[in-house]
């Protein structure tokens, strides 16, 4: 069993961390609540107080509360800071070092892993300066539930809400099962990839024909989103690049923006030069137009003839990078998109690419591949084929990483 903190901050979905301390409870772990000023006024402290067995802690300055200063004693004594809802303000306290209640001062003084659920307006959550602190936090090795997207109480709909405390829980119960030596017996070991900087690739790139037509495919995004958002619960630093996609990053160390196949090679090479792991999960244009107009091509009555040429093999590159000769280069990881005789042509490019690990994905299939929500993989490596049945994207990420952290410990024993 493991004392958990669970930070509650003034929202109105304050209401909701008492079901992820019930959560937390059920799955054998103490908690102690601790509440700021502001979230007294949507619940109060007695209805925690029943529910944990212990004093809620509101105040720094409560007599008798500095014997131990507790705060002090407090973060020692947790293996676990979760705050949710975690507001706007919180956030920006935390990112800037601001120390003016017990929360502030808890999460500056423990060396526990830090847990956020963040909840709020929509445009708060997209201001400038509240995606900017995220991105500090989550850089420092904090970790974050992304909210979820629907009704909020201001009236509004969009992301900003409280992630569901099923979700909350599963995320903290998942982060204390990979705590270090601090782990209770039995706990799950580190993951080879905490403090290691993984860069993912994700979504297409667009080929511009002219200022308005380009080319393109149906890439989402949400194999590489679920792979970056996995990689950064396993503890690593993550650099996101992001072809264009409608959908929401998660929150990473890093996300970089591109378009077209040109810029993602530039975007990732660059990435690449400090990174452990790289992951190509984007489907990237094979050809571009040789030269787009730069005006918009008039329709005529007749046929239109593109002339496209090769693009710039990203893969190929970053096995030729000079680092890759020894061990400090990153450990690749290819997608292979394919509509027919799958596993022989990814097994194939594995091979000519010269990377560990190559993900072969029957696209052709309606439940698989891109733009749905579920996936089935084949894993191919040096070892092998290793099918990933079909199931949610997160689980596949999952599924991909286990196979990342195996070859990762291979080949520290082969130069150890």
């Amino acid at each position: 069993m493991s004392l958990i903190a669970l930070g509650v901050t003034g929202g109105i979905s304050a209401y909701k961390a008492v079901e992820v301390c019930r959560g937390l409870q059920q799955h054998g772990h103490d908690v102690v609540a601790v509440m700021t000023h502001s979230a007294e006024r949507f619940i109060g402290p007695v209805t925690f107080e029943a529910i944990t067995g212990r004093q809620v802690i509101t105040s720094q300055w409560t007599p008798g509360s500095n014997a131990d200063i507790e705060h002090v004693a407090i973060a020692d004594a947790i293996a676990l800071l979760l705050v949710a809802p975690c507001t706007a303000n919180a956030i920006g306290k935390f990112a800037h070092g601001i120390a003016d209640d017990f929360l502030s001062s808890l999460y500056l003084a423990t060396r526990a892993p830090c847990l956020l659920a963040p909840a709020m307006n929509s445009n708060m959550l997209a201001h400038p300066a509240v995606e900017e602190n995220l991105r500090a936090l989550v850089a420092r090795g904090v970790h974050v539930v992304d909210p979820g997207d629907g009704y909020l109480a201001c009236g509004w709909v969009g992301k900003g809400r409280l992630a569901e405390p099923a979700d909350i829980v599963d995320a903290a119960v998942a982060l204390l099962s990979r705590t270090d030596s601090a782990s209770p017996p039995g706990a799950a070991p580190p993951s080879a990839l905490r403090a290691l900087r993984v860069v993912v690739t994700a979504g297409p790139t667009y080929e511009d024909i002219d200022p308005v037509r380009y080319l393109g495919n149906r890439s989402s995004g949400r194999m590489g989103f679920a792979l970056a958002a996995e990689a950064m619960r396993r503890g690593a630093t993550v650099t996101l690049v992001a072809g264009p996609t409608s959908l929401e990053p998660p929150t990473v160390g890093e996300v970089v923006r591109v378009r077209s196949a040109a810029e993602m090679h530039a975007a990732v090479l660059d990435a690449a030069a400090t990174a452990d792991v790289v992951v190509m999960a984007a489907a990237v244009a094979d050809y571009t137009p040789t030269e787009p107009a730069e005006h918009k091509v008039p329709k005529t009555s007749g046929s239109l003839t593109l002339t496209l040429q090769r693009t710039r093999d990203i893969l190929a590159d970053l096995a030729e990078l000079p680092s890759r000769a020894s061990a400090a280069g990153p450990l690749l990881v290819g997608f292979a998109a394919e509509t027919g005789d799958v596993v022989a042509r990814a097994t194939d490019k594995r091979t000519r690419k010269g990377i560990e690990l190559i993900v072969a994905n029957d696209v052709s299939r309606p439940d698989a591949g891109f733009d749905v929500e579920t996936n089935a993989v084949t894993l191919i490596d040096a070892e092998g084929e290793r099918f990933v049945p079909l199931q949610s994207k997160e689980g596949v990420a999952q599924a991909i990483l286990d196979r990342v952290e195996y070859l990762l410990s291979e080949r520290s024993a082969r130069i150890s």
